[in-house]
């Protein structure tokens, strides 16, 4: 029956009922990230939303904690998902007046990646499919080609990931 209403209603099966009051109450009623077009966790915060552009399968923001800046522009591809207490930031404050934003790229992230619980991704970066950052890494350069695993302060790649395995997964989703 439970299952039938989130259906109805078109929300995540994975999510409980509170999650979702919790969102009416937080974005709904009390303007919090008011301008998010989907749910998330009332104790993550995201800026610039409409700059955000999110693939299919994919909720930024549903873990708690998260901070998102995409004042410079991010692009999140599907079945990405991120873990708590992450912060993606595309804008940098000037070195001399911290009141101006400075430009950079957008922060790119594949599809079928994983950001780990406390990371963190600076502006300009671009993580190619299938990335994960490991929990509490700091993301400065960017690993276009995917495939891989990153931790660490400043990131690097310590593992690489078996591309047909990788597709293999992949094809089960589409």
């Amino acid at each position: 029956m439970i299952q039938a209403i989130k259906r109805k209603l078109k929300l995540r099966p994975e999510m409980g009922f509170n999650f979702y009051m919790a969102d009416f109450v937080f974005r709904k009623l009390l303007r919090q990230n008011a301008d998010v077009k989907w749910a998330i966790h009332h104790t993550s915060t995201i800026h610039s939303p409409g700059k955000l552009v999110r693939g299919r399968h994919t909720w930024p923001g549903d873990s708690p904690g998260v901070y998102i800046n995409a004042l410079n522009g991010i692009i999140i591809g599907d079945y990405t998902n991120i873990g708590p207490n992450v912060a993606v930031i595309s804008a940098n404050h000037d070195f001399i007046n911290n009141e101006i934003h400075v430009a950079a790229s957008p922060i790119e992230i594949g599809k079928y990646c994983w950001i780990g619980a406390g990371a963190v991704i600076l502006p300009g970066v671009k993580l190619g499919d299938f990335t994960m950052v490991g929990a509490g890494a700091i993301v400065t350069k960017s690993a276009e080609e995917g495939y891989c695993v990153l931790a660490g302060n400043p990131a690097k790649v310590i593992r690489t990931l078996d591309r047909e395995t990788c597709a293999a997964f992949a094809a089960t989703k589409s």
